[in-house]
């Protein structure tokens, strides 16, 4: 960092884990740096302080260094002067606010004119000192990809990433492995983890290759053989040896109980008291009552920039097993503890850290002390002045024990981080913590299928055929009973992680193997999947079982498609006024039976004003905040409101009376995953959203699909529209686009159909059948500008075909539309609006009716 006078501080070193060639987005990356000489690292910053001083930068700056570790050579790689994605992590690192610092350095301001936020005491220009180890750990969900290739190197897959605090490189790396919420317990105990080629395990980067380098250390290979496959430090390895020879130490055991030195030792190299009680053959309690009576327990430190040189009066905290001491006194008697959503990954991102915010401001406006648990560097809640207490530290129940222990707070806010803090409910009831909102009893009734179901028959509403699974042989008597395709549910997941359609036996036994691995401890259940119907949801707020807010959106897509890759509409612009009323009408009968207190979201199915119940989640949902964006009604505010007993009238306005519409539409990011098919199913596979606005349904529909990279301008159009009953439901949208002036092209099929009902398409051949003209060369050869290819569900060579198309259109970032409804709208859309009808107006100026407006969205 530079500022104006050329005073240049170095804020953080960091060394990528990995070795060259895998992009730091994709790396573990540890700070400070553990494997640098002193004069290595006086090398480095010595230059990068000459680059940033020729450069004339002033602000933030990320320089990447290729170094060599045997002959200290070096070289440099990039230079972002600007903000980068390290620039998070080295914030919440060093606990030094580069943005807020780097602003001011924009506005004149120097290093020596600024104050240490943390410290209070002294100037910007005192470089961060850390008494601490961080281990940064990227989240990937690559097993939700059909044919991915699973390999890490330049290009980033990952979705999120983690941030572990402690005082060892050990303590940090098993803590940030749990913070993954993978199922894995740290670095070793994961039995359920199978390496069958260990050497391309470790010479190919993956996702499970720092288990796959504890697994070889177990089978006894040399440090130097694993360095040579794996070219990480030896000092890493050598760390990580540390933690495997202290599970043979656990193992040995053999149901006996540990010493109180060697439980303290296995503590302070990060292992939790559930993996040394799945290595010692105990319970994790009794791990827990020992520690207990050895008065082995966590100390409390403080990150405070300048490792204790100067005082500091610091709220950005962390546990470790590595102190004497606490460094922070305890004991205020009205706080409320707010848990994190952890690492974004598929299915929970940066909404459910806007509902954490939102909630912690709303309480720190009701004059509650705030306390928020995350590990998530990129988040707005892991900013140390969000809040009065920031823990950066695991959602785990063990952690949380320990800070509940201290803080003694009212109660803990579970409802609005997601899926993480929704597992943990029937532990912290168990415990004995108070939990603000609705009923960890209700929670389980909603998360278990089989209990949720169950409650559905009891009140009367209606839910597709359903049965809890018991064995294979039942599952495939009941799929021929109601008829496939059929859909397999575990409970308590986020996404719809494991969730499949089956259309066969065959199929069923995949889907039920990967539910069963994924849920070993909850019920799963198979339900009947109905075909052609549309999807609808209910985002609400309840107070003791009576409705306060509710919003009510459409899906553009059927059934079968995740809500959170669906295109969301609200207010509904295709739904009967009768099936919203027995929409909100069920939505209100089940908030009253499960007695909820707090948000809450019901997916509901629809077929020719037949109603049916999908799921129900008591929690924030990931709609939360777009709803509240609509309608300017913070469904958050209201909902910590509701929590803590403040008295909140009921919202009166209906949302049907907006004079405009609301459209989210999900963001893919296919073209950075190589070889994944990029298709639509009842798993979740998107990786952001956009939401626009706009006077009616094709302005805001044409708005959000240009924002995800649809080009409104379309030319030549490749079809390949599958089944024949998407033949015909798309016949009239391929008329539009002929009169619209665009190139028809199309598969033989599909060109068939069009041709015998009066309209021309050029053929292009399937790109196994290699004949010209060909569907992959038009392809590669950018003289498409849209695919609409609807995938089918037989005849395999036709799916590959289908594939490779989908595939080469991902490839060369070409627009490609997988799903009927969508294609439909989006011509229906292009024939009535263009570009230039599109409005440039402020959210401002989308007027609200009166009665919505219960509280400001922030």
């Amino acid at each position: 960092m530079r500022d104006s006078y050329d005073n240049c501080i170095t804020v953080c070193n960091m060394e990528n884990l990995d070795p060259m060639g895998i992009h730091t987005g994709e790396s573990i990356v540890v700070a400070p740096s553990q494997t640098l000489s002193n004069s290595e690292y006086h090398l480095l910053r010595q230059i990068a302080i000459r680059v940033v001083r020729h450069l004339g930068i002033i602000g933030e700056c990320n320089i990447q260094f290729a170094l060599d570790p045997n002959s200290g050579d070096y070289r440099v790689i990039e230079v972002n002067a600007r903000l980068s994605r390290s620039s998070a992590l080295a914030s919440k690192a060093t606990g030094y606010p580069l943005a807020y610092i780097a602003t001011k350095l924009a506005l004149g301001y120097s290093l020596t004119e600024l104050q240490n936020p943390i410290t209070k005491v002294t100037q910007a220009c005192f470089e961060p000192a850390l008494d601490y180890v961080v281990v940064k750990i990227p989240r990937w969900d690559l097993q939700k990809f059909r044919g991915v290739q699973r390999r890490i190197g330049s290009a980033m897959k990952s979705v999120g990433e983690v941030m572990a605090i402690a005082r060892t490189f050990e303590e940090a790396l098993q803590k940030a492995l749990r913070m993954l919420q993978t199922g894995v317990c740290g670095l070793v105990g994961n039995d359920h983890l199978d390496f069958t080629n260990l050497e391309k395990e470790l010479s190919e980067p993956t996702p499970s290759r720092i288990f796959a380098i504890a697994e070889a250390i177990k089978r006894d290979y040399p440090v130097e053989r694993i360095y040579e496959l794996s070219r990480i430090d030896k000092w890493f390895l050598s760390r990580m040896q540390a933690v495997v020879d202290m599970e043979k130490r656990l193992r040995h055991l053999a149901n006996q109980t540990c010493t109180p030195e060697l439980l303290l030792e296995a503590k302070q190299m990060g292992f939790s008291d559930l993996q040394i009680a799945g290595l010692t053959g105990s319970e994790a309690s009794e791990i827990r009552q020992q520690r207990i009576e050895c008065h082995i327990g966590p100390c409390v430190k403080q990150i405070d920039t300048l490792a204790a040189e100067y005082p500091a009066q610091t709220n950005y905290l962390y546990l470790t097993y590595n102190g004497t001491e606490d460094d922070i006194r305890f004991g205020d008697k009205k706080s409320v503890m707010v848990l994190g959503s952890g690492a974004y990954c598929i299915g929970s991102s940066v909404e459910f850290d806007w509902c954490c915010v939102n909630a912690v401001r709303t309480l720190r406006d009701l004059n509650y002390t705030t306390i928020i648990v995350n590990y998530n560097p990129e988040t707005v809640s892991t900013d140390y002045n969000e809040c009065d207490k920031l823990y950066f530290d695991e959602l785990s129940f063990e952690t949380l024990q320990e800070i509940y222990a201290r803080e003694n707070p009212v109660g803990i806010v579970l409802s609005m981080g997601g899926q993480i803090p929704n597992d943990l409910a029937m532990q912290c009831h168990e415990a004995g913590m108070r939990i603000l909102g609705t009923s960890s009893l209700s929670i389980d009734i909603a998360e278990d299928r089989q209990k949720f179901s169950k409650l559905l028959e009891d009140l009367g509403i209606d839910q597709p055929d359903w049965r809890e699974l018991v064995s294979l042989a039942e599952a495939e008597w009941f799929a021929n009973k109601v008829g496939y395709p059929v859909l397999v549910r575990p409970s308590y997941v986020l996404s719809g992680a494991a969730m499949s359609v089956a259309c066969n036996d065959k199929e069923l036994e995949r889907c039920l193997a990967k539910a069963t691995e994924l849920s070993r401890k909850h019920p799963v259940v198979i339900s009947k999947f109905v075909e052609n119907a549309k999807e609808v949801e209910i985002d609400a707020v309840a107070n003791h079982g009576d409705l306060v807010v509710w919003a009510i959106s459409e899906h553009v897509e059927n059934a079968g498609v995740h809500s959170g890759d669906a295109t969301l509409v609200l207010p509904p612009q295709r739904l009967y006024i009768e099936t919203m009323r027995r929409i909100k009408k069920m939505a209100k009968k089940i908030a009253k039976a499960l007695k909820i207190h707090g948000p809450f979201n019901i997916q509901f199915i629809a077929k020719d004003n037949d109603v049916k119940v999908i799921e129900c989640n008591l929690r924030a949902s990931r709609s939360f905040p777009f709803v509240s964006k609509i309608l300017r009604a913070n469904f958050i505010d209201i909902a910590t409101r509701v929590m803590t007993g403040q008295y909140v009238s009921q919202v009166n306005g209906s949302f049907l009376d907006l004079d405009y519409v609301g459209v989210k539409a999900p963001q893919f990011s296919f073209t950075r995953l190589e070889g994944a098919d990029p298709i639509l199913g009842v798993e979740m596979t998107s990786t952001g959203e956009v939401a626009c606005l706009g006077d009616d349904f094709d302005e805001a529909f044409l708005k959000s699909l240009l924002a995800v990279g649809y080009p409104l301008s379309i030319k030549n159009v490749l079809l390949s529209t599958g089944p024949v009953e998407a033949k015909a439901a798309f016949l009239q949208s391929a008329r539009v686009l002929k009169d619209l002036g665009a190139t028809l092209y199309a598969t033989s099929g599909t060109a068939e159909f069009l041709r015998a009902n009066g309209l021309s398409a050029t053929v292009l051949h399937w790109p196994l059948e290699g004949t010209s003209p060909n569907t992959i060369e038009y392809l590669s050869q950018g003289k498409i500008d849209l695919v609409i290819n609807i995938p089918k569900n037989y005849q395999e060579e036709e799916l590959t075909n289908d594939y490779l198309i989908r595939r080469r259109a991902a490839d060369f970032s070409i627009p490609l539309i997988t799903n009927i409804q969508l294609a439909q709208r989006f011509v229906e859309a292009l024939a009535r609006k263009c570009v230039g009808d599109l409005q440039i107006k402020s959210w401002e100026e989308y007027r609200t009716p009166t009665g919505l407006t219960a509280t400001t969205v922030q």
